[in-house]
């Protein structure tokens, strides 16, 4: 069949238009292509970690008592560092006195400096002190109509030890012994001193017991009552009625001993609560310690005079990090290359063998310049930390359209 020229006109007309909308839906193709190739989000790049160097170091020798029971610790970190001898719940002589100081506070607080309400004594304090003559306990004299401050109430329970004045300030604040030591026995497992239990404001009794590490805690507890560490680093103090009264804490002052309590009954044997303070490497340590259970308060010093060098010997700065410490390297697929470092330079005080934990937060990068801060790495040692952060030494840049284009995501 013959096509006229109308036809054949509209047929090539057809032909070009179609060749022209094929090429329109390649170039649109590609340059949709092309938009979504370059818009597309290039692909994170995932740190290959160095080795993490263990922070490892020798075991401290410490100087334990031949005897009894004894924990210590310091303050800042949880727990204990270390212990010796029976760990068991037993009786803790005049020790019982900080915890009653401690719950009195609980109820009538008493600041730094502070002298508190004043304590107006009667006839009911007379008849305390002379029973504490027949139980053959430690006392201070006490006359009716005589009037101390709170303050001055503690001073005659700490320092001298007095049992009389103990009872006396017990019932004064609680109202009457069993109402004492309802609350003290709650305050105990409020605090979750489950070792420990009273049966009196003086530890006279053998009921009143303990365990070395509860101790360490009362301790603890103590020395975050600023009126309690004042009363106890004191040598000695002048009060009203009763005259001088000395610390029976003998090592006070010495081997960085700051307080903290005596004791001493057939049953418990002569013991001591105590804190000490040193200055290492530019830090102050406080320590924390209970050593139950001597033959004679002479025998205990001895022991814990050395405990305490020891223990404060067994403390060194152990170096974490320095800067520019490479903790983990990035290579991108289009070729760029960066390591995660260290910003600064890092210590801690540690004690002993105590280890170190090493805690590394790094992310996944695909766009980071010289110099960005991508993460941090995190030291833990005995409740103290020191966290450092990373940088990206290098550049992780752009691969630039070809790339993309020829690597489509």
């Amino acid at each position: 069949m013959t096509l006229t020229r109308r036809q054949v006109y509209r047929r090539r007309r057809l032909v070009v238009f179609s060749v022209i909308g094929v090429v329109l839906i390649a170039l649109l193709s590609g340059l949709i292509y092309s938009v979504n190739a370059i818009a597309a989000p290039l692909p994170a790049t995932s740190a290959t970690l160095a080795e993490v160097p263990a922070l490892t170091q020798p075991a401290s020798p410490v100087a334990w008592p031949d005897f009894g029971r004894t924990a210590i610790g310091a303050v800042g970190t949880p727990g204990l560092l270390a212990t010796a001898g029976d760990q068991s719940t037993g009786p803790i002589a005049s020790i019982t006195k900080m915890i009653t100081a401690l719950v009195v506070l609980d109820k009538h607080p008493l600041g730094a400096g502070e002298a508190g309400p004043d304590i107006a004594y009667t006839e009911a304090d007379i008849d305390i002190y002379w029973e504490t003559i027949a139980e053959d306990g430690s006392s201070a004299p006490v006359s009716a109509g005589m009037t101390l401050s709170q303050r001055q109430t503690l001073t005659a329970v700490l320092l001298p030890s007095a049992n009389n004045y103990a009872q006396s300030l017990a019932i004064w604040a609680y109202g009457s012994m069993d109402a004492y030591l309802a609350a003290a026995n709650a305050w105990l497992a409020e605090h979750g001193l489950t070792d420990t239990h009273v049966v009196d404001a003086s530890g006279l009794s053998a009921g009143s017991v303990s365990s070395p590490a509860n101790l360490v805690e009362i301790g603890k507890l103590a020395l975050a009552q600023p009126a309690l560490a004042e009363i106890v680093a004191m040598k000695s103090a002048e009060l009203p009625t009763i005259g001088t009264v000395v610390n029976t804490n003998k090592l006070l002052g010495t081997h960085g001993v700051t307080g903290m309590k005596t004791g001493t009954t057939d049953e418990a044997g002569a013991c001591l609560l105590y804190t000490a303070v040193s200055e290492i490497d530019g830090q102050q340590v406080t320590l924390v310690g209970a050593t139950l259970g001597a033959d004679t308060h002479s025998e205990l010093n001895d022991a814990v005079a050395g405990l305490l060098d020891s223990t404060f010997a067994g403390f060194h700065t152990v170096s974490l990090t320095e800067a520019g410490q490479q903790w983990a390297s990035y290579s991108t697929v289009w070729g760029d290359t960066a390591t995660a470092e260290s910003a600064t330079s890092a210590s801690m005080l540690v004690w002993s063998d105590t280890p170190v934990e090493t805690a590394l937060i790094l992310p996944d990068v695909s766009l980071a310049a010289d110099g960005t801060n991508l993460g941090s790495v995190t030291f833990s040692s005995g409740g103290r930390s020191a966290t450092v952060p990373i940088t990206l030494h290098g550049r992780l840049g752009d691969p630039g359209v070809g790339w993309k284009l020829a690597n489509p995501r």
